[in-house]
């Protein structure tokens, strides 16, 4: 898949700042710097979400990457993997979530938010009461307010990048154990090549 709006020119100072944090211009903030009032709105909201503190970073993470397999974004899914390496999360782990269901490198808890994540994703969701409660007496109310919004986050990124034609960059190539790929999904980028 092509891009479907070509990108558009960043001033040297943002594509600076870009290249600093990920080694390479972020495909979505050039697509979207079309309407710089969108951008600067989204890399705000970014911002901000990133500084929540309260959840388990590796939890959000894997959330984030299970949301990225279900929707089909492969730059959301490839990106993940790239920052759960910065952020020293496990890789054995971060690499399987696009499998998650399969494999046996997940704890329980981690499962449960991936499940979650992937149920938030479905249209209409399916969150179950009994999902949310399990959740809710593990993590405590803050941490899944927090959970949950991540999540509904994550969904408005990978739903923007997927319907303008955004794939993978490579950034997960930086990786040392491949990205596994998701059962059953034909690959429509390089998210799940060798890492």
């Amino acid at each position: 898949m092509a891009l479907r709006i070509p990108k558009a020119e960043l001033g040297t100072e943002m594509s600076e700042s870009m290249i600093k944090q990920f080694g390479a211009v972020a495909e979505p903030v050039e697509v979207t710097w079309h309407n710089p009032k969108v951008a600067e709105a989204n890399l705000v909201l970014g911002g901000k979400v990133g500084e929540w503190d309260v959840a388990d970073e590796s939890l959000k993470s894997f959330a984030h990457m299970a949301v990225a397999a279900q929707v089909g974004c492969g730059w959301c899914l490839d990106v993940g993997y790239f920052q759960a390496r910065n952020q020293n999360l496990d890789l054995a782990k971060a690499s399987q979530v696009p499998r998650w269901r399969e494999s046996d490198v997940f704890a329980p808890l981690e499962r449960d938010v991936l499940e979650y994540a992937e149920a938030m994703t479905n249209t209409p969701p399916t969150v179950t009461d009994e999902l949310h409660a399990s959740l809710l007496d593990r993590l405590g109310p803050a941490a899944m307010v927090e959970l949950t919004a991540f999540i509904a986050f994550a969904n408005m990124a990978t739903r923007n990048n997927s319907a303008h034609g955004i794939e993978s960059q490579g950034f997960s190539a930086a990786c040392e154990i491949p990205l596994a790929a998701r059962p059953g999904r034909l690959e429509k980028s390089g998210a799940a090549s060798t890492a």
